[in-house]
Order: C-alpha cells, then structure tokens, then sequence
C-alpha cells in the first residue's frame, strides 16, 4: 500500500463513527459537559462487547484448520512475553521511573485493548480487508502472560507467594478474560448454526455499541489530558514510541505464522495496544504501591487515542510492507 492509500484509511477510520464519537467525548470534556454513561450502562456495554467477541472468535475457532491456528498461538505466546521485558527495558533507558512503576507499566503494555482490537476489526471491515476468523483466541492468549511477565519483573519488592496466588486469580477470573474464554467456548460448541440465531444482537448491534462505548472511553481519556501534560517527555515518548515497535512485531510475527496481511495488522494492534481494564485491576491487587495515574496517563491518555486514531491504519501499512518483503 502507498503513503496515499494509507493516508485515505486513515480519514476514512478518522470519520468512521466510533472514532467521532470518542473525539466528540474528549471535546464534550473541555467544554465541562457531563456526558457520562451510568456506570450499569458502562458494565453492561463492556460485557457486550467482551462476549460478542468472544462468540464470534469461538465460531470462527470451530471452523478453522488446528493446523492453521497451531502457529499463531506459539507465536502470540512469544509475543506475550517479549513485549513486557522490552517495555521494562525501555522504560528504564527512557524515564526515571522506579521498578515498581516500570513493572506495572510493562503489564499494562504487555496485556492488550479490547477496545482497540474492537476498532481494528471495525476499520478492517469497512475497509473490506479479510482477516483471520479466530483473531479473538489471540486476544484472550495475549491477554494474561504480558501481565503476569510485567508483574515478575516488579517481583522483588517482597510480594508474598499468597498475594501472588491471588493475584493469578485475579487476572484469570477477572471479568473480561472470563466473558471472552467463555465467549469462545460457547461460540465453539454452537458453532455457526447456532450463532445464527443471537447473530442480529452480537452481530448487527455490535458497531452501534461500541460508539456508545468510545464516547465513554473519550470522556474519560479527556479527564486525563492534564495528566499528560504533566508526564515527563520519556514518558510521552514512550507511549507514541513503544506502541509502533511493539505493533511492527506483532505484524512480522504473524506474517511469519502465515496469516493473512489483515491478520498480521491485527496481530500488531494487539500487541501495540495496551490495557486499561484487565492489567489495572491486577496491578492493583499485586502491586499497590504502583502509581496508577503513571499508567493511565500512558496507556488510556496517550497511547489508547493515538492507535484509534492514526495507528490502525500505520499497523496496516507495516504488515503490508512486510508481506511485501517476505512474500
């Protein structure tokens, strides 16, 4: 793809409708306008789209060749550990943030974005580029070992083995790791007949949904635009930065699984996304002494609005360019 055709997927993802909607929240936050969703609205639009993508992921899992999957998940496993020890290094070239906060932060950038990935499948349709079915297995794959890997690096603060227990169980009975594993298995066990018949809930609602959802996650990315301001440049760099390297890893790694472009691109923007959901609520648990403001300013002040806005597009033409090469 040339920097033209880049450059119009990217206004056509500017102008695509759960992108307005996010913008349209940031800006609703500038003017003092309190636009929130109740927080039953919240959950129960966050649990939707968790399952939807799960059932979809499941159905498509059924249908695809175990062969055919088998590489994709060694490498996105692979992935899943890389990704959180080159953050922890970088971070530490890049900030004077302490262990703890590098720790939490590779957590966060090792775990993944359902929201971004939402947004990926999104633009990636409208754009009519075919992608790998059961995307949403990697999803929950790469979901848990980046965060368990970041919180092994902040291990030697002296947490003890039961908090390290029960933070495990956080992370894999955490609600959104929960509705997407249990997303896949029903998706699985229905397979396409079955998916039919809740198909125009979880199918044909899904992109009205998550522009509910995007306006909500813009107000809350608009509240910490000061916080952005106050990071320091490493930081900030780091959150632009970070999420192209790890995005252009993502994009080699599935190319050389044998996925198609659109799943490479989709690989990448997992693995360039990063957690504001799963990793914040184990952190929490695991490393109390993390700041998470540090985190949040990162990954859902700058990071989250830079892959939904210009990064899908950027990952799309990286995994392009690489099959180029390779193929």
């Amino acid at each position: 793809m040339d920097i033209g055709a880049t450059i119009q997927l990217a206004l056509v993802n500017l102008t695509s409708p759960p992108v307005l909607a996010f913008v349209f929240g940031v800006i609703a936050v500038s003017l003092k306008a309190d636009l929130r969703l109740p927080d039953a609205v919240y959950q129960a639009t966050s649990m939707y789209l968790l399952l939807a993508i799960g059932l979809k992921g499941g159905v498509a899992l059924r249908e695809a060749d175990p062969a055919e999957v088998a590489l994709p998940i060694v490498v996105t496993l692979v992935l899943g550990v890389l990704i959180p020890v080159a953050a922890f290094a970088l971070l530490r070239w890049w900030t004077r943030l302490p262990k703890v906060d590098r720790g939490a932060m590779a957590a966060h950038y090792g775990s993944t974005s359902l929201v971004t990935f939402t947004a990926a499948l999104v633009f990636l349709e409208g754009a009519s580029i075919a992608f790998e079915g059961y995307a949403a297995t990697l999803l929950t794959i790469l979901e848990i070992p980046g965060i368990v890997v970041g919180l092994l690096l902040a291990r030697s603060l002296g947490r003890g083995e039961r908090d390290w227990g029960e933070t495990l169980r956080e992370v894999l009975l955490g609600r959104s790791v929960l509705l997407l594993a249990g997303g896949l298995a029903i998706g699985f066990i229905t397979g396409p007949v079955g998916f039919v018949r809740v198909e125009p809930f979880f199918g044909g609602l899904f992109t009205g949904v998550l522009t509910l959802f995007l306006l909500e996650m813009g107000l809350i990315a608009g509240r910490q635009m000061g916080a952005v301001r106050r990071a320091g440049l490493g930081l900030i760099a780091f959150a632009l930065v970070f999420p192209l390297l790890a995005g252009a890893a993502g994009a080699l790694g599935g190319t050389l699984a044998g996925m198609s472009v659109g799943g490479a691109t989709v690989l990448g923007v997992l693995c360039a996304s990063a957690s504001y959901i799963a990793a914040p609520a184990a952190v929490r648990l695991a490393l109390p002494e993390a700041n998470p403001a540090i985190t949040l300013t990162s990954s859902l002040g700058i990071t989250f609005p830079f892959n939904l806005i210009i990064g899908i597009p950027i990952y799309l033409a990286i995994a392009e360019a690489i099959a180029g090469v390779l193929g």
